[in-house]
Order: structure tokens, then sequence, then C-alpha cells
């Protein structure tokens, strides 16, 4: 170790904007959004008298820790913690996006509970295409997805869940402005959750079961991650930004560093920031895999508090931070410490295709030739849940109007998004939004957008192409469906000055760009990290009433004949019948190299289906590679080559239970659900793999899957399609027998030779209890019929 200190009717003519009227943002009634510091604190407590007396916690170790529901099961007996221990704990708040909270809310509802155990919100943001602006966009997208967001407002009401309208904004800034506080833990059903861990506390990324858990009452369980502390010095100047801060990191880390992990950031580089750039921060942090990143409570923080109308948060906080909460003990111990010098840090650009290809800008052209990638940008696009705060807006606003100012207009399609309507409101208030539109921008609606897919673009189909985003994520195909547009990520002023020039050998730091009157450079960008005649909040309509009563006599809108819902029936065990062992599965392919939930389940046009598991399933691992021949959703079952989805579906209707071989990091990007239902639902009952990314496994878990780590990973390429397989030692894990992680698989193939392969699983004794009942769901229905 390290040492550092450290109404349906309603929402149909929601359809245009109101002009936001200036004005200071009203105090909230914050009862049900500040944390419970009392109880947490004495939760604490508690834990140091469990802990060796000379323990020093980080911050994280601290919000996990006084989340627990029994210090003395979660940490007595002595022993190492982290990376080793199971913790209990109790979330305080609970967040849902409209694409994820169908399922969530359908695997809810049959718990029969009258009432969430905890805060929740919903957030109508997924479900919006971006296509010719705001306006019309928004229009179409309520009359499209009408059925889904009369379902979601109708569970709303009946559950007492707080319902932000289409158009109030994308989940993570809307969080940001209303939900989050220091010392918090919240569970979000996106893989993008940890946006709020800048104001300091911890929130996780996690799928709709898991979720469930904490709107149930029910324990949600985590392994105590390692803690990674990142030590910022120096400070930013020029054209550096928190993104690319980040995304520095993220070369260094690459897409697997952070699994099973926290990032705590420290030193005095983290309070010389705005709060809205360590949400940037944090956001992509999910990026390199980790579980979440926070930061300690500091100044930056309380002023975004009180700019948001929640001073009585920020009071509350800084009396928790009076008695230590807030912060690292002096001397606390990280598992790794990794130093920025914020001072020497350069933009950058991310990618194609995997957001841990990190170039500096000043080696970005050569990049660009080594690879043979296009120079002539086809796209610019800002906004989105990482980059969206008013201090972006305000910085991207400034550089425009040096443009603006040399008669320059945008020489490609230039698009932003802003992240919720107080953004919007706010921007359009005080003339930046015009500034943009003046040299060309287009204005979308306050939604994901582009960023998830939400993009209906016509040019470049089927075209080598490069785009520059300030987004997050940049997998193949994510952005607008074609498999060759290469998404370079960067922050939103690089793109901006970019996208004056039209080429990506441009540096605005050092090139100029040819205009009439000569040769203009840019000067660095400028702006305000708060607005500073305060937030105004746009529409309020969008916005539900806090703490809203559940109304149990509501019935949820789900129509028996619709394609975009429909009710779960709950999966059999695979253990009925005092079976000890998983039946025989044949092995169904081997999956090469980086499959993330994008390949496992799309989002793009499918987001439709994501309340309907029997039509969504239909994507299954289409964009897979199998390994065995190197084809994409190509496979067999034996009686010649399909589709995979179809090849799954003739498994499923002769009853024949099957598994995957995977490769390393399976399952990596977005916390997507549907990419373990739907294998589920379609008979897989075991994946192997080289190694799983932290909420996949946990997804597989839930659903009944049992996910395998191969001892040996040479292993991968000895299991082939159409192999039998057969477990040994999964009956002493379900009786509590079993000494040690190993689970042996005996092996024949078509021929009749006969093999074994060693495997290791990763359950706890509550995940066991969800394999043998079938599904986390059963075992939660199983414990609240008894009770």
């Amino acid at each position: 170790m390290l040492r550092s200190t450290a109404s349906t009717s309603r929402l149909t003519v929601r359809h245009a904007r109101s002009f936001a009227t200036p004005s200071s943002l009203p105090i909230k009634d914050c009862t049900s959004i500040t944390p419970p510091y009392p109880r947490l604190l004495k939760t604490l407590d508690q834990v140091r008298r469990v802990l060796p007396k000379s323990t020093k916690l980080t911050l994280a170790e601290k919000i996990l820790y006084s989340h627990l529901r029994n210090p003395e099961e979660s940490l007595g007996g002595g022993g190492k913690i982290r990376g080793e221990r199971y913790l209990k704990l109790r979330p305080d708040r609970v967040a849902m996006q409209d694409a994820s909270a169908q399922m969530a809310l359908l695997q809810f509802m049959t718990c029969r509970l009258p009432t969430c155990a905890v805060p929740a919100s919903i957030h109508c943001d997924h479900l919006i295409q971006a296509s010719v602006g705001a306006s019309a966009d928004l229009a179409k997208s309520i009359d499209q997805n009408k059925e889904v967001f009369d379902f979601l407002e109708s569970a709303a009401r009946k559950y007492g869940i707080e319902f932000w309208r289409p158009g109030s904004g994308i989940i993570h800034q809307i969080v940001l402005e209303n939900y989050a506080a220091p010392g918090l833990l919240m569970l979000g059903t996106d893989s993008h959750t940890p946006n709020a861990g800048g104001l300091g506390m911890l929130a996780i990324g996690v799928g709709g079961a898991d979720a469930v858990d904490a709107l149930t009452d029910t324990p949600w369980e985590l392994k105590a991650p390692m803690i990674t502390g990142v030590k910022l010095t120096g400070e930013l100047s020029g054209w550096a930004t928190p993104k690319d801060l980040i995304l520095n990191l993220a070369g260094r880390l690459t897409v697997r560093g952070g699994t099973g992990r926290i990032l705590e950031y420290f030193g005095p580089g983290v309070t010389a920031q705005s709060c809205t750039g360590l949400a940037t921060i944090a956001n992509m942090g999910a990026e390199v895999g980790a579980t979440t990143s926070t930061f300690p409570y500091a100044a930056n923080m309380r002023e975004y508090l009180h700019a948001t109308g929640r001073g009585p948060v920020a009071q509350a906080a800084d009396e928790a931070a009076s008695k230590g909460f807030l912060q690292a003990d002096e001397g606390a111990e990280y598992d790794e410490v990794i130093e920025i010098n914020l001072s020497e840090l350069e933009p950058h650009l991310n990618g194609p295709f995997t957001p841990d290809l990190a170039t500096p800008l000043s080696s970005f052209p050569g990049f660009l030739s080594e690879n043979n990638y296009p120079t002539v940008l086809s796209s610019a696009l800002i906004g989105s849940c990482t980059n969206s705060s008013y201090e972006d807006m305000s910085r991207v606003a400034s550089i425009a109007q040096q443009a603006k100012d040399a008669g320059l207009k945008s020489k490609v399609p230039f698009l932003v998004t802003p992240g919720s309507e107080l953004i919007r409101a706010t921007v359009e208030r005080d003339g930046l939004q015009s500034t943009l539109e003046d040299v060309g921008a287009t204005v979308l609606a306050n939604a994901c957008g582009p960023c998830i897919g939400q993009w209906k673009r016509d040019e470049k189909k089927g075209e080598d192409n490069a785009i520059l985003t300030s987004f997050n994520r940049n997998f193949k195909a994510r952005n607008d469906g074609n498999l060759r547009t290469m998404n370079f990520l960067a922050s939103p002023e690089i793109v901006t000055a970019m996208a004056f020039s039209g080429s990506l050998n441009f540096n605005p730091v050092t090139d100029s760009i040819p205009t009439p009157s000569g040769p203009f450079r840019f000067s660095p960008p400028t702006g305000d990290r708060l607005p500073p005649s305060g937030y105004t909040p746009g529409d309020l309509s969008y916005a539900p009433s806090p703490s809203p009563v559940p109304r149990g006599e509501t019935e949820i809108a789900i129509s028996p004949t619709s394609a975009r819902l429909e009710v779960l029936e709950p999966f059999a065990s695979n253990f009925k019948g005092g079976k000890g062992e998983l039946p025989e599965l044949t092995c169904l392919m081997r999956v090469r190299g980086k499959c993330t939930t994008d390949h496992i389940s799309a989002a793009g046009a499918w987001l439709k289906y994501k309340g309907h598991l029997s039509n969504i399933s239909e994507n299954t691992l289409m964009t897979a590679v199998n390994d065995e021949g190197g084809h994409i959703n190509i496979a067999n079952d034996g009686n010649g080559e399909d589709t995979i989805p179809k090849t799954m579906q003739k498994y499923k209707q002769r009853n024949e239970p099957w598994m995957l071989v995977v490769d390393d990091n399976y399952g990596e990007g977005s916390a997507r659900e549907h990419a373990a239902l739907q294998p589920r639902y379609y008979g897989c009952a075991l994946i192997l793999a080289r190694s799983f990314a932290r909420i996949h496994e946990t997804n597989l878990k839930k659903q009944g899957i049992l996910p395998l780590w191969f001892v040996d990973k040479s292993d991968y390429s000895r299991i082939s399609a159409f192999d039998k397989i057969v477990t040994r030692g999964v009956d002493k894990l379900l009786d509590g027998s079993l000494q040690g992680d190993e689970v042996v698989l005996e092996v024949t193939r078509p021929s009749g030779e006969k093999y074994e392969v060693r495997a290791r699983h990763t359950m706890s004794r509550d995940q066991v209890e969800w394999l043998r009942a079938g599904s986390a769901l059963n075992w939660i229905g199983e414990q609240a019929r008894r009770a």
C-alpha cells in the first residue's frame, strides 16, 4: 500500500419551450435530499469500534461504511476488507432513466409493495431522438413514446416516485442540480451515475435488479472496492480542462484499470476545480471501469449547493464536515496513488472506438497520419451529461464569440445538447445560446440524444468519417449506427474550435484560420463557473412536486397488446427437484475480443423495446464476433448457421440450456441489465470469461446466470461450439461446503474426447441464494412472502 494524506395528457402538450424569466432560485425543501448525517455518524462510530483502533479511513470508506446495515457482520473478525469482504449496505436514494426504469419498475412491481423504501426519481431523457432541433424533436418523441411515458408516469404516481417529464433534462445533470449531496450513497440505473460524485458522494451505476434491492429495503451488496488515490497538484490553464484530466487518466488506466476500485481524488488541485468540473471527471470514471469516483467536501461544492437552492444541505454538510466525516483521515492509505500535475496537462483527444486511446492535442495530426484516419471533420457535437454545465457553455460561447467577430461560421454540422432545462434557460437568458446559434449551432432537446445513439443522422451512412464530441463513450456505431464513424472525445472547447476549421489537423492552441482580414487565431477560452446573475429555472412544469405521496389506487398503464411493454414472468430455477449441479450445457459460441453491453444489447433504435423483454432479446449479441470463423452475428446450433439471436431462439425452443465462452472485460460499458436478461431469457445458464466488467457480472448473478472466470486464461480457446459442459462443485457452492472458489468444468467434445477446465467463482452467500432461486428477484419475492 502507498500512504498519502489526504399526467399523461399534460405530457402531450409539453412541446414548446417557454421563455426563461430571470430570477434567482428559491430555497428548496431539502427534507428528503439532505443525507441522514446523524445516523451516518453514529454508524461510523460503530465501525470504528469494530475495526482496529489504528485504522485510518479514506473518504470512500467513510461513506460506504457509514451506510452498513450491520458493521460487525460486514467488517468484524479481522483480515483484509478491500477486495475481499461483501458489504451489505443501505442506499439513500435511487435514480432511474426512462429506458432502464421500465425494466426496474417491472421487476419492482412483482414484489407487490405499496411504495418505495427510499426516495426515488424517474428521468425521461433516453427516448428523445435528435434530428432537426429541440422543439420538433421533443414533440415527435413524446408522440412516438407515449405509451412508455404513460407507463412510467402511472408507476411513479402509484409508488410515490418523482417523475421528471420529457424535456426536463438528462438524469445525471438533474441529479447533480437537485439530489446530489456530500456523503450520500445513491444507486442509479445508468453507468454514468457516478457523475454525482462531483458533489462528494458515492453514486454507483447498477442494473434495475440492484435498484429493486434499495426500493424494497433489501440489503444491497457490494464487494468492498479497492481505493485508488488520485492526487491533483498544480493548476489548469489555457485550453486544459477537467475533461482533459479524465481523458489523460483514461489513457493511463485503460478501460479495465479501475475495475473493482473507487477513484478518490485529493490534493490542492481538487479544490481549485468547479463542482461541475469535478462531476465531469467523476462521470468518465465509468470509462475506466471504476465503481465510482469521489472528492472531499470543499467550498466549490458549498457554492454550487447554495446556487442551486440547496443551502440547507450545505449547512448540514458543513456541520458533518466539522466532525471529520466528509474527508479522508489524515494518514489514510490507498492501494495505489496516481499523481497528476494539472499545470503540465494539455488537451487530449481519445479514440476512435474506445475511450482509453488517449492522444495529446499536439500529437494528434501525427496519430491520424500513422493510422491513415480521416482528417476531415464531418460533425461536431457538444453537451451531454458529461459536459453541459454553465461553465462549459460559457467557455464555449467565448470561443464562438471570437469566431463570430472574425466572420467565421462552423464548417460542419454543430450540435449542442443542453444537460437540463435549468442550464438551457440560463444559457438562453445570458445570451450564450444566441451566440452559438449565430455561428451555426443547432440546439437540441434537453436529453441524451446523439451521445447514446438517439441521432437521426442521414449523412455518411456506411462511410468512413470522423466526428468530434464532448461525450463520454465512443464505441463503434454507438452515436449514429454507422460502424465506420470514428468518434474522438475531447473537451467542448476543443470540439467547438475545430468546428470552425473543419480539419482534425487543426490545433487551436497554435494554428490560425485564414479569413478575408488575414489569419485568425483563437485566444484561450474564458467563462464563469456559476452564472453571475444566478440560475433561472425555465419551464417549471417539467419538474415534479417533491416527495409525492403514493397513490395506491393508480392503475399501471400497460396494454396487453403492446409491443413496447410486457409484464415479466419469473425465470425458472436450474436447481429444481434438489439438483445440486447445473444441467448439462451446450457451448453456443466463443465470443472474441471487446464485447461491451452495446454489443450484447444494442441501444439506438432498440431502446423502444426496453420494457418488452421478448422483443428486445432479438438483438442479443448481434454485433459480437464469433471467434470460430471471425464472423459478426453468426452462430451454429448444429443444424446450420444463423444469426446469434436466431440460434439462441432455437436452443430455447428445444429447451436446451447453453453457455458462452467470452474474452476479457466482458460486458464493459453501460449498466445495461438487458445484456444479462436477454441471454437468460433465451436459456443461458453459465458464462465463462477471461474477466468480467463489474456491473455486468453483478447483473448476470442477479438474473440467475452463473459467471465463472478461467483460472488459466489460455483455456479460453479450448472450449468450442457444440461442446457439452458439466459442472462439478456447484453443489458444494449451493450447500456452503465448497472450500475455496474453484469450480471444475468437465468438457466433452462432439468426437467424444473429454477434458477438464478449472474456473473460479466470485459468489457471495446471498448471491448463491439468487442462483438457487433462479434470480435475485425470485429470492426477494420469496423473502417478502415469508415476511
